[in-house]
C-alpha cells in the first residue's frame, strides 16, 4: 500500500518517478489566466490568518461545505475567520474522492510542511500553525508566489480597469511578471440592457467621450484595448455560454446599439447579432496587435435566482451546461481565418461531452503559420481534477498534437492554488510514463522528458512570449 501524498504522489511506475523528479518538478510556473487581485501581489500584502487567504472566495470549498450542510454564516456570512476555518475543516473527511481533499492536503504540504490530515480535530492546531507563518515576511503575496516558482501571472481584469497596481509592480522592476488580460465580457453582455447601458456610461466617463453611437462604442473600446497593450497586455479572455456567430451588417448593429441605448427591448436574433459582432471586432484586434485570444465556454452561470439575489455572482451556483458548440465556433474561426485575422487561439470547454469535438476543431485552424496557434485549453473549472485532466489529455493526444499543449493554468482566486500545476505535471509524466512501461512508447528518457517539460513550461513560455 502506498502512502498518502508522499513524494510519488500520482506517479504509479518507475518511469513516471523519473519523469517527473528529473524533468518536470523544478520547473518555473507560467500561470496564463487566473482571478487573482492584482492589488494583493502589486501591495505585497500579508494575510493574518490562513481563513483569508484559503477561504475567502474559493467557491469550490463553499460548494463543499454547502453539501456538507454547512450554514452560510460560516461560508460567506458573518461567523469568525476561524470559525469558518473550523467548519472547513470538519467538512474536509468528507471529501474523500473529490478533487478538494488531494488540492486541500497538497497545498497544506508545499507551502506549510504540514503532513497532518485536516479534520474538526486539527482544525485549531493547523491554524494556529499556519495563521503564524502567515504573519512572516517570507509568507507574504510575494513570498507565495515565490515558494511556486512562479515567474508570470496573468490577471483577468475588465476594459475599463485603470491598470494602475499593474503599472506600479511594473514600476519596481521585480523578476515577477503580472500582466493584465483583457475580459470585456460585460462590454458585450445585451442580455442585460440596464446592465450594458450602465456600463456604457462608466466608459465614457472612462475615455472621457459621449458614446451616443456605435462607432462611439467601438472607438472608446477600441481606445482600452490600446491601453492594455501599452501597459503590457497580450492576452484577451472571454467568457462565454457559446461563441456567437450570426450574420449581421454594420447598419444593423447600428440600428440594435441605438435600441440598447434607448433601453428598447431588443429581439433574440438581434442579441444574438449584437454579440456576434462584438467577439469580431475583440478578435480583429487581438490579431492586429498579436495578442494570444482564450474562449471559455459552456458554463450556466447563476442558476440559484435566490442565492444570486443574495450574495451577488461568482459564489458557488454555476455548472455545466450543455450548449451547441461546434457549428458557431466552427463559423467564427473560419471568418477570421478567411480574412487571415486568425489570432492565437485558445478554445476551453466546460462539458466533457465537448473534448473530442474541440481536440478536433482546433485541427480545422491549424496552418503551420505558428507551433501549436490553435488550442485545446487545459481541463477547467469542474474539469481541472485528475479524471477531467485525463480525459482532456486524452483527447488532445488521440486527435492532436499532446506535445504541443500550453500546459496548465490555476483559474483561481486563491493564492495558495499554484500546485494545481504541479497536480498536472504529476498527471502527464504519469501518463507517458505508464505508456513506456507497457511498451506503448520508446524507453527514450531523454526526448520524452522533453515533451514533458515543454508541456509543463516551455510550450506557454515561446507561445505568450511574456
Amino acid at each position: 500500500m502506498k502512502p498518502f501524498l508522499d513524494e510519488n504522489f500520482l506517479l504509479q511506475s518507475k518511469t513516471a518517478e523519473k519523469l517527473y523528479h528529473n524533468f518536470a518538478k523544478s520547473l518555473p510556473i507560467i500561470d496564463y489566466h487566473n482571478h487573482l487581485i492584482p492589488e494583493q501581489i502589486a501591495n505585497n500584502t500579508q494575510f493574518a490568518n490562513i481563513s483569508q487567504v484559503w477561504l475567502a472566495g474559493d467557491h469550490y470549498k463553499w460548494r463543499a461545505m454547502r453539501a456538507n450542510g454547512v450554514d452560510e454564516k460560516y461560508i460567506t456570512g458573518i461567523g469568525s475567520d476561524y470559525e469558518k476555518f473550523e467548519k472547513w475543516a470538519e467538512t474536509v473527511p468528507y471529501t474523500l474522492r473529490n478533487p478538494l481533499y488531494h488540492w486541500t492536503h497538497l497545498e497544506l504540504q508545499r507551502y506549510f510542511g504540514i503532513t497532518d490530515l485536516l479534520s474538526g480535530k486539527t482544525a485549531q492546531k493547523i491554524f494556529d500553525e499556519c495563521s503564524a507563518k502567515l504573519q512572516t515576511p517570507e509568507y507574504s503575496v510575494r513570498g507565495l508566489l515565490a515558494k511556486m516558482n512562479v515567474e508570470a501571472v496573468c490577471t483577468t481584469d475588465d476594459p475599463l480597469d485603470s491598470l494602475n497596481y499593474h503599472q506600479q509592480l511594473a514600476r519596481e522592476g521585480t523578476n515577477l511578471k503580472m500582466l493584465p488580460a483583457f475580459r470585456p465580457d460585460k462590454a458585450m453582455n445585451s442580455d442585460d440592457i440596464e446592465g450594458l447601458n450602465e456600463y456604457i456610461d462608466k466608459l465614457e466617463s472612462v475615455v472621457d467621450k459621449t458614446i451616443s453611437s456605435f462607432q462611439d462604442y467601438i472607438d472608446a473600446l477600441k481606445s482600452r484595448h490600446d491601453y492594455f497593450a501599452a501597459n503590457g497586455c497580450s492576452v484577451s479572455d472571454h467568457g462565454l455560454e457559446q461563441i456567437y456567430a450570426e450574420d449581421y451588417t454594420e447598419a444593423e448593429i447600428a440600428s440594435i446599439f441605438d435600441k440598447i441605448r434607448s433601453k428598447q427591448h431588443i429581439s433574440y436574433e438581434e442579441n444574438l447579432k449584437f454579440k456576434s459582432a462584438m467577439l469580431v471586432y475583440f478578435a480583429e484586434w487581438d490579431h492586429e496587435k498579436g495578442w494570444v485570444q482564450q474562449y471559455h465556454l459552456g458554463a450556466l452561470r447563476n442558476n440559484n435566482a435566490r442565492m444570486l439575489r443574495q450574495l451577488g455572482p461568482d459564489t458557488g451556483w454555476d455548472s455545466i451546461g450543455d450548449f451547441s458548440q461546434a457549428r458557431m465556433l466552427s463559423k467564427f474561426l473560419n471568418r477570421l481565418d478567411n480574412q487571415d485575422k486568425l489570432a492565437k487561439t485558445i478554445i476551453y470547454n466546460l462539458n466533457p461531452a465537448d473534448n473530442e469535438l474541440i481536440a478536433t476543431m482546433i485541427g480545422n485552424f491549424n496552418d503551420g503559420s505558428v507551433v501549436g496557434k490553435v488550442q485545446f485549453g487545459s481541463a477547467w473549472w469542474f474539469l481541472d481534477q485528475k479524471d477531467g485532466m485525463i480525459k482532456q489529455l486524452n483527447a488532445l493526444s488521440n486527435m492532436g498534437l499532446l506535445s504541443r499543449l500550453v500546459g496548465m493554468l490555476t483559474d483561481s482566486r486563491s493564492f495558495l492554488s499554484f500546485p494545481r500545476h504541479e497536480y498536472f505535471r504529476r498527471i502527464v509524466c504519469n501518463l507517458f510514463g505508464e505508456d513506456i512501461e507497457n511498451g506503448e512508447l520508446p524507453n527514450d528518457l531523454e526526448w520524452v522528458g522533453k515533451i514533458v517539460q515543454d508541456i509543463s513550461y516551455f510550450n506557454a513560455k515561446n507561445y505568450f512570449k511574456f
